[in-house]
């Protein structure tokens, strides 16, 4: 577990002198170049910042769609629990995990998203025989007026309405980008780990990043940077947290800085970390690899590992 001191560069570098000033620099700069390197240096680098500036193209032209769907079905859960559809692979699937199937999904988008972004996401999962996948939308101007608690309270209605549609006492929560650390806040601080079995991450800035200083100076984008009152509040105990964590994070990621910000260690929590290489921060929704990575444990249901166990793999 890396156990790194989370500051602001400008403030670091204030309080070490002009020495901290060129080490920061220095630092910074090293981190250019090697993102970088890997970014157009090889050729997975290559094809993996095409996929991405094409996907964000799509997605842009399906944004629309994720608001307009949003008035047309409001409640947005889609129920797929007939089997006459499925493959006999997709179908056996159903029929081994009948209580990973019947286990309710919610799909939490990022920061000035909607549910668009999880199109290809959701389908794969409903494919997979999961009976139950949602997402959600909340509003564009959380990222400018919002708070990262409110949205987290606002998710934990959404979560009892689930429960309550779906007469499940359990349900997996998928967040990308800001979702992830909305949900995080949910399970840690809100009492959410009663209702949620498993949480994936797909790049959360769960110790911040240093794009929220760009941002407008409101309330979200701050408790985005590192070192955020929000952030520190997480890194208290959280003693017998009964939620799962799948945390999946690139190195490739152009909008978590460092992007070793995405990973999630916590001794108190069950922490799976998966580090890719050559997928953008966009494409994560619909990268093969992480697809099938988060079908899988999403179906993967029964005792939880040991606490405060952290694992982690690196998939391509």
């Amino acid at each position: 577990m890396d156990v790194t001191a989370v500051t602001s560069p400008s403030s670091a570098a204030d309080r070490a002198g002009p020495l901290g000033a060129v080490t920061s620099v220095a630092s910074q700069t090293w981190g250019a170049l090697s993102y970088a390197a890997r970014t157009v240096g090889v050729p997975a680098g290559v094809r993996g910042l095409a996929v991405e500036l094409a996907y964000t193209a799509v997605h842009l032209s399906v944004y629309p769609w994720g608001l307009i769907d949003e008035a047309l079905r409001p409640g947005g859960v889609h129920a797929h629990h007939r089997t006459e559809t499925l493959s006999p692979g997709e179908r056996s699937l159903v029929v081994s995990d009948l209580h990973g199937s019947s286990t309710p999904v919610l799909l939490v988008h990022g920061i000035v998203d909607n549910r668009s972004i999880f199109h290809y996401l959701a389908r794969a999962l409903r494919r997979r025989g999961l009976g139950t996948v949602q997402a959600v939308n909340y509003s564009p101007m959380t990222a400018f007026t919002g708070d990262i608690r409110t949205a987290a309270r606002d998710l934990g209605d959404h979560v009892e309405r689930l429960c309550a549609a779906s007469g499940t006492d359990r349900v997996h929560v998928v967040g990308h980008s800001l979702g992830g650390l909305i949900a995080r806040y949910y399970v840690q601080r809100l009492g959410g780990d009663a209702r949620v079995d498993t949480l994936v991450t797909l790049g959360t800035p769960h110790r911040g990043s240093a794009i929220a200083h760009l941002l407008p100076p409101t309330l979200v984008p701050r408790q985005l940077q590192p070192g955020s009152d929000l952030l520190r509040e997480l890194e208290e105990p959280a003693p017998d947290c009964r939620t799962r964590f799948l945390a999946v994070y690139s190195r490739m990621d152009q909008l978590i800085i460092p992007q070793r910000n995405a990973r999630l260690d916590h001794p108190d929590l069950q922490v799976e970390n998966v580090r890719l290489d050559h997928v953008g921060h966009m494409s994560m929704t619909i990268d093969p690899a992480v697809v099938h990575l988060v079908a899988c444990r999403l179906g993967r249901t029964g005792s939880p590992r040991e606490r405060g166990r952290a694992v982690t793999a690196v998939a391509g």
